[in-house]
């Protein structure tokens, strides 16, 4: 029990100075010093400690120190904050903090009989390291390691071994105090030489690897000064002492009675000590007035009920599906956590034995995949005899049986819509039309025409290659009697069809004459005035030029950068602009093509960045599906979304 006599004058020393030492007196100053003992002087115990700064030339784990069995007090910090990490294994060969290559999320690890506090800060600003902080006992050998990705910043190390278990301080042969050791400086008797880097290099013990040194202490007296700024906290030197005033008799006094409940039922809560006043003799609660106010120790957080809450399988979110239709795969993480002081840690999965782990893969389909359907069955031959075309409609439908581009289907698997069809072989026969009423000259010899022509006969079955050389006469001779003195126009010959093909126009020339029996004379045009003048230009028709692709313009590029699409409509026409099927399959226009080949730039964000300085690590473990790691490593998940796009787009 705790008594605090108040039936005294006080000094004047401010409240705040009165504490509670480690003897559970107020107003004393003892402390628990680094071997654990309260009020000790650091003799009880050996302190080991040491900065790793090898250089190394391989990426991977180097070994830093080995923790012996039995350490307490354990630091082991970077001395600045790099891309590398700090590692811890078991001699046993079980991963407890960052093994396998996998990272683990900064917080609280079970090891070697203890825990460890995995500290990484992750402020921008922040210069410091990365840390394992543990109070100990161990009770295995451990070993600590580095995961090289970049210089060495320098590891500092350190830990106590108390008893007879602690290693024996000693120099190295032929070395004077403060003399540069392998890149190491010693400084003895605690002093810190201006202008030096503060060192702690004692007793070296090298490994076979060749990767790893433990320094020890030179003394077990005299400890070397530390940076408070870079390792653990020290007693400040400038506290005022508590000058004990005399003890008087009083009548009443502080006592503990007891203490509040305890905030949690599991993984450490808090309580606090109750305080009543009570009289000295009966030791009975009494009115808190009758004490003095100002002497009522001050409430200190106690912790309570610290055994580990049941550890629980901690679900992450379901990752995308592998593939946008059919039968894929999604992942998800599952760890084993446990509640401990208000935080959830992650820890060994055997804690979660008693529970059946759920599944980390599942198979999924966000749609069934989108199929080729033949909607109607080949067309009749686009001739009866001979070889032509036939066709039939194919559709790319989805799974609700709405039809969508051809690109959403396997276009190696497309159906013909369209092939050859042969109706065999087909007569032929001499096509004519009726002669001409009229001769082509008024008076005199002239000719009456008519049109001979060779097409297939759909009707005969007469088996003939062709119309043969007896082509019937397209001209025959006609006489209207003798001309003399008549008047008349002359015209001239035509000229050739302006087109080879289709529909064009030619030209000839007319003169007025005036025909004598053997003889004709050209007169004025306007002696013929009365006369009605043949037309001197006509249209003309050779043959038809038969059917043509025509073809729209362009549309509009489908993206502006990485590879789009663009698309037009094409058609056979005939002469008479009606569809045809008669074109040649193989001089078909292109009815789509890519645009826009060049890559995309992307839109600069100020607010999208790296709120981290490790968020490599983020990209490496494929955590930027996770809303959290998304936001926090904005800059860098939105870079590698961006090269999957594009190579996405180059295939």
């Amino acid at each position: 029990l705790l008594f605090v006599y108040d039936n005294y004058k006080r000094p004047s020393f401010p409240s705040s100075l009165q504490t509670i030492g480690c003897d559970d007196y107020l107003g004393s100053d003892k402390v628990v010093d680094k071997c654990g003992i309260c009020g000790g002087d650091n003799t009880g115990c050996q302190i080991v400690s040491g900065v790793f700064k090898h250089t190394l030339t391989s990426l991977g784990y180097h070994r830093v120190v080995e923790i012996p069995q039995g350490a307490t007090k354990i630091n082991i910090t970077e001395m600045y904050k790099s891309n590398n990490y700090l590692a811890l294994r078991s001699r046993s060969g079980r991963s407890i903090i960052n093994g396998n290559w996998a990272i683990d999320r900064p917080g609280k690890y079970e090891g070697g009989g203890t825990m460890f506090t995995y500290k990484r800060p992750n402020e921008i600003s922040s210069t410091a390291g990365e840390s394992f902080l543990a109070e100990g006992p161990t009770n295995e050998i451990l070993d600590v390691y580095m995961i090289h990705q970049q210089p060495n910043p320098g590891v500092h190390y350190e830990y106590v071994i108390s008893g007879t278990n602690a290693i024996s301080p000693q120099l190295p042969p032929h070395r004077r105090p403060g003399e540069p050791f392998n890149g190491q400086l010693a400084v003895p008797d605690g002093r810190n030489p201006e202008g030096e880097e503060e060192q702690q290099e004692e007793k070296k013990e090298k490994f076979p690897s060749g990767e790893m040194e433990i320094f020890t202490e030179d003394t077990t007296h005299n400890f070397p000064v530390r940076q408070p700024e870079r390792f653990s906290p020290h007693q400040p030197d400038n506290l005022v002492p508590v000058v004990q005033p005399p003890r008087r008799t009083r009548d009443h006094n502080w006592k503990q009675v007891g203490t509040t409940e305890c905030s949690a039922t599991c993984g450490k809560g808090s309580q606090y000590p109750i305080f009543h006043c009570v009289s000295r003799n009966s030791h009975e609660e009494v009115p808190d007035s009758y004490c003095d106010p100002s002497t009522k120790p001050t409430p200190e957080e106690e912790p309570c009920n610290i055994f580990p809450c049941p550890a629980f399988w901690d679900i992450g979110e379901w990752s995308e599906c592998s593939k946008t239709c059919g039968l894929g795969m999604q992942h998800r993480q599952v760890l084993c956590r446990q509640m401990y002081a208000n935080r959830t840690l992650t820890v060994q999965p055997y804690r979660c034995q008693h529970l059946e782990k759920p599944e980390t893969t599942s198979t999924c389909q966000l749609k069934i995949c989108s199929e080729w359907q033949i909607r109607t069955e080949w067309t009749s031959c686009s001739v009866p005899c001979g070889v032509g075309q036939r066709t039939r409609d194919v559709k790319c439908v989805s799974n609700i049986g709405d039809v969508v581009d051809d690109e959403e289907c396997n276009m190696k698997l497309r159906p013909n819509d369209i092939e050859n069809c042969d109706m065999g072989p087909c007569a032929k026969s001499w096509f004519l039309t009726e002669w001409s009423e009229r001769c082509s000259a008024e008076c005199g010899v002239g000719v009456r025409t008519r049109s001979v022509v060779c097409m297939t006969n759909h009707v005969s079955s007469l088996p003939l290659e062709g119309c043969g050389n007896n082509r019937p006469a397209e001209v025959t001779p006609c006489d209207n009697g003798p001309c003399a003195g008549k008047v008349e126009w002359f015209a001239g010959s035509w000229s050739q069809c302006s087109i080879e093909c289709g529909r064009g126009t030619q030209q000839r020339e007319m003169i007025c004459i005036r025909k004598n029996p053997d003889t004709f004379d050209v007169l004025d045009p306007h002696e013929c005035s009365f006369l009605e003048r043949p037309p001197s230009q006509q249209p003309c028709y050779l043959k038809p030029c038969g059917a043509k692709w025509f073809s729209t313009e362009w549309s509009a590029c489908s993206k502006s950068c990485q590879g789009g699409f663009r698309v037009r409509e094409v058609r056979c026409l005939s002469d008479d602009m009606t569809p045809s099927n008669q074109c040649d399959p193989q001089y078909k226009p292109e009815e789509k093509e890519s645009c826009n080949p060049q890559d995309c730039i992307p839109e600069i964000d100020e607010n999208c960045k790296d709120k981290y300085y490790n968020c490599n690590v983020v990209v490496q473990a494929r955590l930027c599906v996770y809303t959290y790691y998304k936001t926090a490593c904005c800059a860098s998940c939105t870079r590698v979304a961006n090269r999957q796009s594009s190579f996405a787009g180059r295939r």
